[in-house]
């Protein structure tokens, strides 16, 4: 994670109120945007949906700082904004920094719960679960903190189906599997490992490996193993791209466009993810972008 993505841990808490307090909470959370290995909200999207993509941001961005490193109790802190969501879903928007820009596109997307409340279930687990035996376990767990997100989007752009799900399913978890790869040594430090407890033993990589100046031959070799399977997820959703049009083609193709670009700055690195964090760079980013928008994620 990024030193501006960390400042976001200073934002208030649930109970922030006042339309003073939503300007500047919004202003941090959205600061951290460019950070992303994804482009979040491309500025050239119709407002009302770069609009709607900023606030789906927003929340997903304080479930997951409340869930990482809120002071004092994390699961009272989850479970009031699962209150708050009960709160939104009957209409009853709490007055908060947050819920009402996320009521407001709730309401104008006809946004279903279940995608939010998986998303505050990730970040219970968290505080729970800090290992994960297999991959297919991991993505498991992907399934509560990425996959949400992905139909949220489609959502909001009305163009679900269960074919468009399954594939957005398999872009989001990727995504997700190289933001695993990136952070390594800061899971480690907050006492999580996301890399697969069968795969450290299969590549000789111990916990503390993890948290080493410079990675070890085997966590390289670790890292590179996850980051192709990420890959031929990515290359699995990334059809998804060519059954869309106009807004949401673009904005699928820059998620898609950020997790191949993570991958080769991944690679580029030698996938040592110890001596500094490899980063996307926008060239590269925007290339793919491009690139996905002329074939439709064709090979």
């Amino acid at each position: 994670m990024t030193p501006a993505q960390k400042s976001v841990r200073q934002t208030e808490p649930p109970g922030a109120h006042g339309s003073a307090a939503t300007a500047t909470l919004r202003h941090r959370v959205l600061a951290t945007a460019h950070t992303e290995n994804f482009p979040v909200a491309l500025r050239f999207l119709p407002p009302a949906k770069r609009r709607h993509l900023q606030n789906l941001y927003t929340f997903a961005r304080m479930v997951d700082d409340l869930g990482d490193e809120a002071p004092g109790d994390r699961r009272s802190a989850l479970d009031a904004i699962t209150h708050a969501l009960d709160r939104i879903y009957r209409g009853d928007v709490p007055d908060h920094a947050l819920y009402r820009p996320l009521a407001a596109t709730i309401a104008a997307c006809d946004l279903p719960r279940e995608p939010f409340d998986r998303l505050v279930e990730a970040n219970r687990r968290d505080q729970t679960v800090h290992h994960y035996r297999t991959f297919d376990d991991l993505l498991g767990y992907c399934t509560f903190s990425a996959d949400p997100v992905g139909r949220l989007v489609l959502a909001v752009f009305d163009v679900v189906t269960p074919e468009r799900e399954a594939l957005s399913d398999r872009i989001c978890s990727a995504l997700q599997v190289l933001e695993h790869c990136q952070d390594v040594a800061e899971d480690a430090r907050a006492g999580r490992i996301y890399l697969p407890a069968e795969d450290l033993e299969h590549f000789g990589v111990s916990e503390r490996d993890l948290v080493a100046s410079q990675a070890s031959r085997g966590l390289r070799a670790l890292v590179a193993f996850e980051v192709q399977r990420a890959v031929a997820l990515l290359d699995e959703g990334t059809p998804l791209v060519g059954t869309l049009t106009g807004a949401a083609r673009a904005a699928v193709a820059g998620y898609v466009a950020g997790g191949r670009a993570t991958a080769v700055a991944l690679a580029e690195a030698g996938f040592d993810v110890l001596t500094a964090t490899p980063r996307p760079s926008r060239a590269r980013t925007a290339a793919e972008w491009v690139r996905l928008l002329l074939t439709g994620g064709a090979r």
